[in-house]
């Protein structure tokens, strides 16, 4: 497995990472299982986060006795210096752990989010606090909203930067990448399948992902099958060929009318709706199989797929024309 130096932190990691995500839909003996085998297959970085339920859990478990051979990282969204400070002290027990490679602000929604995580009193001071105790070694930050991760990075307070990064959406060369590699931060890529969209062709995603800037991919695995595949990606030399390279792009190109990137230029929905989770809901339900959890948030919401009033404002505000209304309309079938 080939390894990098993520940005300019001292972190030696593997080009493929395990995502934490889908082990959450295993038991706790098969995530073990599944973990083992990617540190076998040299996968040397694991990425979890506070809301991904019992993911911090598994992983503490799976690699308890190895820990120093891998980097962890993990995520928070809690926004204030208290709240973060307790979060940090949870994801220490939770996986087994006395510090934490790099712990991550996670996904700040807004200017007034981000603020708060910045100002006084905000989670960077609970960071910077752990830090200066050895809980944590690097501060990161996570997130959706280009322009914002942007703005964010461009202030030198993190460390490295996670967002959503993919053969499909790699948009992010425009603004967030510049703003991470200009204060010397590390790039990973998570969701480098299109959360799940380019499971058919996973060696080449991961590989172009790193081609088109990454350091290292994320990728989400729930099986020893999927571990092996990926970390293929990890090993191969040299660019993609023109006929893999063509493959995919005709791949990326079935999903052009519908996936979303969760931008938020659709909102606000004048009726209310989330638009962008809700669709994230869908597509956590039907690529990566997490029901239960997909069903959880959505009975969460104030607004669900049937409130959809098919007014036609967000899609008029698309930037990539995709038929919100009828995105919603088969959401709400395939959502049960």
């Amino acid at each position: 497995m080939r390894r990098t130096r993520l940005g300019r932190t001292e972190l030696e990691v593997s080009v493929v990472g395990f995502g934490g995500i889908p082990i959450q839909g295993v038991d706790p003996a098969e995530a073990e299982r599944v973990v083992r085998a990617a540190l076998d297959e040299g996968i040397t970085l694991f990425d979890s986060a506070r809301v991904y339920t019992d993911s911090e859990e598994k992983l503490g478990r799976a690699l308890a006795g190895r820990r120093r051979e891998v980097v962890l990282a993990t995520k928070s969204m809690a926004r204030d210096r208290a709240g973060m400070a307790r979060e940090i002290e949870a994801s220490l027990r939770a996986l087994r752990t006395d510090s934490i490679d790099l712990y991550q602000v996670h996904n700040p929604g807004s200017e007034e989010q981000l603020a708060q995580v910045l100002g006084p009193g905000g989670a960077l001071e609970a960071l910077h606090e752990a830090r200066g105790q050895g809980k944590v070694r690097y501060v990161g930050l996570t997130g959706h909203s280009r322009p914002l991760l942007a703005k964010a990075m461009a202030g030198g307070q993190f460390d490295c930067l996670q967002l959503p990064f993919s053969p499909l959406e790699s948009e992010a060369r425009e603004d967030a990448l510049p703003a991470a590699r200009a204060v010397g931060a590390g790039v990973l890529a998570m969701k480098p399948l299109g959360g799940g969209a380019l499971a058919k062709l996973p060696e080449a995603a991961l590989r172009r992902a790193l081609e088109l800037g990454a350091d290292a991919v994320l990728a989400g695995m729930d099986e020893v099958g999927q571990v092996r595949e990926d970390a293929r990606a990890g090993r191969a030399e040299g660019p993609l060929g023109a006929a893999e390279l063509g493959a995919l792009e005709a791949e990326c190109a079935r999903w052009a009318g519908e996936f979303c990137r969760r931008c938020g230029y659709c909102k606000p929905c004048p009726n209310g709706l989330d638009i962008p989770f809700l669709l994230l809901i869908e597509a956590y339900y039907t690529r990566y199989e997490l029901r239960d959890w997909a069903r959880a948030r959505l009975a969460a919401l104030p607004k669900g797929y049937a409130d959809c009033q098919a007014c036609g404002q967000c899609e008029a505000r698309c930037p990539y024309g995709l038929p919100v209304p009828e995105l919603m309309k088969r959401a709400l079938e395939r959502v049960r």
